[in-house]
């Protein structure tokens, strides 16, 4: 499945010495490659291509150069700036009309920050290059949705992070995106509380009752189909009933029940960003980068999630 509306689909190719490479490669025989673009080092898919003993025939490169050959299995901060460039080239690409979506292989997060830049993800570095306020990540898979209310922060600073503007701006754009983006016309939204059993009426913490039932009562007032808190340990099983999405409030409180549902197929989307943007569900593997072993399902799924949304 490719692109139904004249614009190619960018696909930024990721670390090159981890299973990007690999991935970007294995879309060929798959008949995805009409209308998408890659952003990479020629040179090195080149050379991967061979290792792996396939053909890189086919795929339409625009040839970002790294400052040093890539090795399988070990990042070169050298490289960070090359591919942080061209991952800004897939965005202003996408900004401009040039692509109508952005695909991302998985980069080293380690290894860029070893390079002396300061780097916490795809979803933050999307963000500030556009100037978006509130990104929002959601992980799909199949049907079910989870979007996460606090990103990569350590446990212990989740509940001070929570506020009731940031609350309510996430809610604002996964609403927004799932009715853009998604075309639900009335989305259904399953909010989950931050303590155990939504705090158990503030035995087990106030948050719950003080900071997250306000805030959903508000939308509900609005007329948006919004419950919760939910006890997380309830929100996504079926007596919790039917949901567009489910909100969570940390990394660690949904990922775990989406990567199990769907792990190796599922796709990250970072909402709230003025383009469309789909990545693969896991890291860099750099165990396996070159040895022919990467599973490409998440990549595929990718493409196909991206490809869709651009054609609504």
């Amino acid at each position: 499945m490719t692109s139904t509306i004249g614009k190619p689909l960018v696909i930024t190719a990721g670390e090159p010495a981890g299973i990007g490479p690999d991935l970007c490669l294995a879309l060929a025989p798959t008949g995805r490659l009409d209308d998408v673009t890659f952003i990479a080092d020629a040179e090195a898919i080149e050379t991967r291509a061979s290792l792996l003993g396939v053909s890189a025939d086919g795929l339409n490169i625009l040839n970002e150069p790294l400052a040093n050959p890539s090795v399988c299995g070990t990042p070169d901060p050298a490289n960070a700036a090359s591919l942080l460039s061209g991952l800004t080239r897939a965005v202003q690409g996408c900004i401009d009309g040039e692509f109508s979506a952005l695909v991302t292989a998985p980069l080293q997060k380690s290894v860029i920050n070893d390079a002396g830049i300061a780097f916490s993800g795809h979803t933050e570095f999307l963000a500030e290059l556009t100037s978006t306020r509130t990104p929002v990540m959601l992980l799909v898979a199949d049907e079910l949705r989870v979007a996460l209310a606090s990103t990569h922060l350590p446990l212990r600073e989740v509940a001070d992070y929570l506020t009731s503007d940031r609350l309510r701006d996430v809610i604002e754009v996964l609403h927004a995106d799932l009715v853009d983006k998604f075309a639900i016309a009335e989305p259904d939204i399953i909010v989950c509380g931050l303590n155990p059993h939504a705090g158990e009426g503030g035995y087990l913490g106030k948050e719950d009752a003080a900071l997250i039932q306000p805030v959903v009562a508000e939308f509900q007032k609005r007329g948006m189909n919004i419950r919760g808190p939910l006890p997380a340990d309830t929100a996504f099983t079926p007596a919790a009933g039917r949901a567009d999405a489910v909100l969570a409030m940390y990394h660690d409180q949904g990922l775990p029940v989406l990567k199990y549902a769907g792990f190796g197929s599922a796709v990250n989307v970072t909402l709230g960003l003025p383009i469309i943007r789909t990545s693969v569900d896991h890291g860099t593997a750099l165990d396996i980068a070159g040895t022919g072993k990467a599973d490409p399902g998440s990549m595929i799924a990718a493409v196909d999630l991206a490809a869709k949304m651009a054609s609504l």
